[in-house]
């Protein structure tokens, strides 16, 4: 079998987690290739995601390095049996390889955690919305028909089977960045609104009088799945994307997003009384802001 031209970011993290198993047993790539019967060269281009690993060869991996924790080692049987195949195997030629990790990560989370600081989230975006974004020419965005169709399909994963828990803090520059004019933005501002109804999905808004913090120097997104050592936070940048999957950095941007959802107004709830809303919340807010448009 040939080696891999094109990593996934799910590869690419069995990889990196069956190097880190290693380093913290405390073998070098020759001595564990050794124990179980294989190649350095062929240890080293799994462990750099150029090439498979059989479940067996990756349970006795895993045994030789003394982890005893099955669930997240079922957890790594499941990464590398995957087929990476989903709705977004049939935008592989139109798009970059960047959204389509996004996409195969979202399938595979329980919860998602967000934070924008000048745009609405994309999961969240109307076609309108999106498009003014996209055929900007400032943004230097191409393919736009695929890239929109793509976006839009993307947000499947909120009604789906078994759809994720999102839980996004979106701070009010957002609210007010009028991309495609005032209507466009006020039928984003009415989705956001129709979206919390959601029971999986929470919104709160970060004003402009909360205090400062230190998470909304960058826009990121935490994706957990079963298995939240396994997660991955996902930070997008005009030159592509940049993935974290380390401990530190998890818990980073764990308590990140601890902290905003402290700041941020209570979330949106469209369930409760008018005369429940005595105190500002998000809901208040962007009512005021669809208000002044």
């Amino acid at each position: 079998m040939g080696l891999r031209t094109i990593i996934s970011e799910r590869q690419r993290r069995l990889g990196y987690e069956l190097k880190q198993l290693r380093e913290q047993a405390g073998f070098n790539a020759g001595e564990a290739a050794e124990r179980i019967g294989m190649g350095r060269a062929h240890l080293s281009q799994i462990e750099t995601a150029k090439t498979t690993i059989l479940t067996e060869r990756l349970r006795e991996l895993c045994q030789l390095y003394g982890c005893k924790d099955e669930t997240y080692i079922e957890a790594l049987v499941a990464m590398s049996e995957a087929s990476g195949k989903g709705w977004w195997t049939a935008y592989k030629k139109p798009m970059e390889q960047g959204p389509l990790n996004l996409a195969e990560l979202e399938a595979g989370a329980v919860s998602l955690r967000m934070h924008q600081s000048l745009l609405i989230p994309g999961l969240f975006q109307t076609a309108d919305y999106a498009q003014a974004l996209f055929t900007s020419p400032e943004l230097g965005f191409e393919n736009i028909e695929d890239t929109l169709k793509f976006r839009m399909v993307r947000q499947h994963i909120l009604t789906g089977e078994s759809p994720p828990s999102v839980h996004a803090v979106i701070h009010e520059s957002a609210l007010r960045m009028r991309f495609g004019g005032t209507q466009v933005l006020r039928g984003q501002l009415l989705q956001l609104i129709e979206l919390s109804r959601l029971p999986n999905v929470t919104i709160q808004i970060y004003p402009f009088t909360s205090q400062a913090h230190a998470a909304l120097t960058g826009n990121f997104v935490h994706l957990i799945p079963a298995v939240p050592e396994l997660g991955t936070v996902v930070l997008e940048y005009p030159s592509g994307f940049q993935y974290l999957g380390d401990r530190d950095s998890l818990a980073q941007y764990g308590a990140l997003f601890d902290g905003l959802t402290k700041y941020a107004l209570a979330p949106v709830d469209v369930s409760l009384a008018p005369e429940a809303h005595s105190v500002k919340d998000s809901l208040a807010l962007i009512q005021h802001v669809l208000y002044t448009l």
